[in-house]
C-alpha cells in the first residue's frame, strides 16, 4: 500500500517544478497502442471532439514527451498539437506523430487567446484557477474524466515487461535488506538502508517513501519511519517499491524479529490466507468489489473484519496509484492487462499489524504474479 501522492499530473503553471521525481529524462516509453494502432490514434477513436490534455503523465504516455510545462490538443481526424515553451522545444520537435507549437511559458493563457469553440479538458488535472484562465477567452469548456487513464489502465506486453523488470530490482534490494540486522536499528535506519539498496540494484528512484513499521507502529497502515528502535519478538511491515524508466513497482512483506505471541502469529496466518485466496480467485470480469470481497471474507470470518479498513488493491503503472481500484467502493471491472496490487492487512492498535502485498497482471485465466519474494513468515535478526 504505497502512500498516496498528491496531484502529480497537472500541467504548467510557470512556477511548476523543473522535473518529475521518478520519471527520468530519456527513459523510453512505448507508444504503440492495441492492434498496432498508436496510442494517439486509439485516443482519437474514443473522443467526439477536441480534448486538451494537461496531465503531464498522460502526455508522456501518449507521445513519449516529458516536460514540466506542456499541453496536448487531440481532435478526431486531425494531427495532434503539442504545446511547450522554449526550454523543451528542441526535445519536443523530435516527438513523432504530433505538430509541435512553440508557446509562451503561460500555456493556458495563450491557448485561451487562440482556441475557439468547445474544448474538452481533463477535470482531474486542471485546478480551478487554471480552469478560469483557460476559459477567459470565451472557450466553452467541457469536463472529461478518465479517458486517457482508461487507456493507461490496460498495459501492453512492453509495459508489463517494464513493470516486471522494476519489481525484480526492488525484490533484489529487499532480499539484501533481510540479511541486515533489524533488531536494535531504528525504523529510519532500515528505511535509509533500503533506499541505498534500491539504487544499488538499478532503481532510478524509490517509488515512494518506504514504510518501515515495527512493533505497535505496524497498526498504522501508512506509518512513517521513525526513530523508534525495532524490538525483538515482533512484526515489522516493509512496504517499498522502485521506479525504473518511468514504471513503478509496489510490494509489502511483513517480517518477524523472533518468536511471536500467539496473537501476532494468528493475524499473520489469517492475512496470508486471505492474500493467497485473492491471488488464486481473482479473474477478469470481476468487479473491484468482488475481488476485494475474496480476501475480506477470510479476514471477517476470522473475526478481524473491523481491522481491515482499506481496499484490497489498486492499479500500478506510470504512477503508483492508477485505475482500477479493488475495494468495497470500487466502480471498476477487472480486464486482461490490468496490473494491480493484492494487499490485505490486519491492524491491531497497541499490538501490531501485518500486510502482505503482491503485484500482479490480470490474464485471461487469472492473475500472474510479478513479485516472488516468499510470503511465508521470514524471521530476521
Amino acid at each position: 500500500m504505497a502512500p498516496p501522492h498528491g496531484d502529480r499530473g497537472c500541467c504548467d503553471p510557470s512556477d511548476r517544478w523543473q522535473g518529475r521525481p521518478g520519471i527520468q529524462g530519456g527513459a523510453r516509453i512505448h507508444r504503440s497502442g492495441r492492434n498496432g494502432m498508436t496510442r494517439l490514434a486509439t485516443l482519437q477513436e474514443r473522443i467526439d471532439g477536441p480534448l486538451l490534455i494537461t496531465n503531464l503523465i498522460n502526455i508522456r504516455y501518449l507521445t513519449g514527451f516529458e516536460a514540466s510545462n506542456a499541453a496536448l490538443l487531440v481532435a478526431p481526424g486531425e494531427t495532434p498539437k503539442l504545446y511547450t515553451d522554449f526550454r523543451y522545444i528542441e526535445v519536443a520537435r523530435a516527438t513523432l506523430g504530433v505538430e509541435v507549437v512553440l508557446s509562451k511559458r503561460s500555456l493556458l493563457s495563450e491557448l485561451a487567446a487562440t482556441l475557439k469553440g468547445t474544448l474538452g479538458f481533463e477535470a482531474a488535472a486542471l485546478p480551478y484557477a487554471q480552469y478560469e484562465v483557460l476559459g477567459s477567452g470565451g472557450l466553452a469548456l467541457k469536463p472529461t474524466k478518465g479517458i486517457v487513464e482508461g487507456l493507461r489502465a490496460i498495459k501492453d506486453e512492453s509495459e508489463i515487461a517494464a513493470i516486471r523488470h522494476t519489481a525484480i530490482a526492488a525484490e533484489r534490494a529487499f532480499e539484501a535488506l533481510t540479511a541486515d540486522t533489524f533488531v536494535g536499528a531504528s525504523e529510519k535506519e532500515v528505511a535509509w538502508r533500503l533506499h541505498q539498496l534500491l539504487h544499488a540494484h538499478g532503481a532510478d528512484n524509490p517509488a515512494f517513501e518506504s514504510i518501515i513499521a515495527g512493533g505497535t507502529n505496524g497498526s498504522k497502515p501508512h506509518a512513517t519511519p521513525s526513530d523508534d528502535i525495532i524490538p525483538a519478538r515482533t512484526l515489522v511491515t516493509v512496504d517499498w517499491g522502485a521506479v525504473i524508466g518511468g514504471y513503478f513497482s509496489d510490494c509489502t512483506r511483513t517480517l518477524a524479529t523472533g518468536d511471536l505471541s500467539d496473537e501476532l502469529r494468528r493475524i499473520y496466518d489469517v492475512c496470508l490466507e486471505a492474500q493467497v485466496a485473492a491471488c488464486a480467485g481473482i479473474r477478469p470480469g470481476m468487479t473491484g468489489v468482488e475481488a476485494d470481497q475474496i480476501a475480506r471474507a477470510v479476514i471477517e470470518e476470522a473475526g478481524y473484519g473491523e481491522h481491515f479498513g482499506h481496499g484490497l488493491g489498486h492499479g500500478v503503472g506510470l504512477e503508483i496509484h492508477e485505475a482500477p481500484r479493488l475495494s468495497p467502493e470500487s466502480t471498476d471491472t477487472l480486464e486482461v492487462g490490468h496490473v494491480v496490487t493484492i494487499e490485505p492487512g490486519i491492524y491491531l492498535p497497541g499490538v501490531g499489524g501485518v500486510r502482505i502485498e503482491d503485484l500482479a497482471v490480470v490474464r485471461a485465466d487469472g492473475l500472474e504474479l510479478l513479485t516472488s519474494f516468499p510470503k511465508e513468515l521470514v524471521t530476521v535478526s
